[in-house]
């Protein structure tokens, strides 16, 4: 907006400025010539004085000194005589044109356009000579046209100056007034895109233009209206929340009453169930609180501090648990280790992986995770497993399907943070023979 008002300005005032100083130009130039014609004038009424009482040598003589660098040529043009059958002229010799015949045999001054200026042709009489006017002398006054030699070039180059001047200074106060205009708008688009961020920021100050100042009004009622719109739906579920613990805590009592051992480890199980999907969705129902729009998180820090937290437990069952890292991923790395996925969701999906190795595989199993750049960009995660693999014919990453006895949920939740952050998740066979899990985190946005 900015730059577009900028050259908006810039081509009006330089058509302006054309449309004025070139035929102010022209004038000048028009002006010079009428001077100079003017100058001329006054020239042939003294060289017809000299002409008259003097005799030729003189004449020549006080040409010589007129036409010195003044723009205009005097000539002077005798008819002829008993020593000059064709005529002269002073100060150069040169035959008389037919403009100068005429006027010798006429008797009338003219003024002639001629290439380069204009030319004044007036006959002269002799002091006490009655001569027919085809024996008079002529005089000849050229006018050049003023050049760029001539100070019309400084008024030239002034009229570029301030041209200019008056240019820069026009888009000098474009640029004050599109700042005007700009500096309101990003200030209001900055504040636009931090409305993601973890934690509100400070309301925009309205200012700049009229329509500018009425959309950053609207912009904090409608920030304020989901605020409070947010804040009582996280009041809402957590007041669900609390009041279904109140009904399952006293129904486990009475689970836990139960004298069959099978319904009370049936409906137990169950009640597990439901307790972790409460837990789930009060999580849920909070992620905006916790992570913003657009969540983020260092894959090879949380990784690496899941890894480490599950090695002990691998050390018990006898596991080698490797976690390989690419040298070029992370802050050592010329390729970033950050995903779009929240450091809680990306920690859940860790455990589940590694939760699931552990589970389904038989103690003495080995383990590895690897780290690698994902093409296109994000990160690349690898857990392998010695194990007997995942079974034929169960989608196990189906929510609620599992084929080994448990609810199924682990992988669904994984698949779902994987596809969020623009990812996906594959079951795979590792090279050990066992399972491999194929997780692609895409790259924050």
């Amino acid at each position: 907006m900015r730059r577009s008002l900028t050259l908006t300005v810039a081509a009006a005032v330089s058509m302006v400025l054309l449309a004025m100083l070139v035929p102010m130009g022209l004038l000048l130039r028009s002006y010079a010539l009428e001077d100079r014609l003017s100058r001329a004038a006054l020239e042939v009424q003294a060289t017809e004085t000299v002409v008259a009482g003097q005799d030729p040598g003189a004449v020549s003589v006080y040409l010589g000194l007129v036409n010195r660098g003044t723009g205009t040529t005097t000539t002077v043009f005798y008819p002829p005589d008993a020593d000059h059958p064709q005529g002269y002229s002073v100060p150069e010799s040169g035959a008389a044109t037919r403009r100068v015949v005429a006027t010798r045999n006429t008797g009338l001054a003219r003024v002639d356009d001629v290439a380069g200026g204009a030319e004044f042709l007036v006959p002269v009489s002799l002091s006490g000579n009655t001569a027919a006017p085809g024996n008079t002398p002529v005089i000849r006054v050229r006018v050049e046209a003023p050049g760029l030699e001539s100070g019309i070039l400084r008024i030239y180059l002034a009229l570029v100056a301030l041209g200019l001047v008056l240019l820069l200074a026009a888009l000098a106060l474009a640029d004050r007034i599109g700042r005007g205009f700009v500096q309101p708008v990003r200030a209001l688009a900055a504040y636009a895109g931090q409305l993601g961020d973890r934690r509100r920021p400070d309301p925009v100050t309205p200012s700049g233009p009229l329509e500018v100042r009425e959309l950053a009004g609207a912009m904090n009622r409608l920030v304020g209206r989901i605020e409070v719109l947010l804040a009582r739906e996280r009041d809402s579920v957590a007041d669900v929340s609390h009041r279904l613990r109140t009904p399952m805590t006293a129904l486990r009592l009475r689970v836990d009453s139960l004298t069959d051992p099978g319904d009370r480890e049936r409906l137990g199980a169950d009640l597990d169930e439901l307790d972790a999907t409460v837990d789930h969705v009060v999580r849920e129902a909070r992620r905006s609180q916790r992570e913003g729009l657009v969540p983020e998180a260092d894959a090879v820090a949380v990784v690496t501090e899941r890894t480490d937290f599950w090695e002990a437990l691998a050390e018990d069952q006898g596991r080698a648990l490797v976690l390989v890292v690419d040298p070029d991923l992370g802050a050592g790395g010329a390729v970033p280790a950050r995903v779009r996925a929240a450091e809680e969701d990306l920690q859940a999906l860790v455990d589940v992986l590694l939760d699931n190795v552990f589970s389904h595989t038989p103690d003495g199993a080995d383990l590895r995770v690897e780290l690698a750049p994902r093409p296109g960009g994000g990160v690349l995660l690898l857990v392998d497993d010695a194990g007997s693999g995942f079974p034929d014919g169960v989608d196990v990453t189906a929510r609620g399907t599992s084929g080994s006895g448990s609810t199924g949920l682990g992988l669904a939740i994984a698949v779902r943070t994987a596809e969020e952050s623009g990812g996906s998740l594959a079951l795979e066979r590792s090279p050990a023979g066992g399972g491999r899990v194929r997780v692609e985190l895409g790259p924050p946005t």
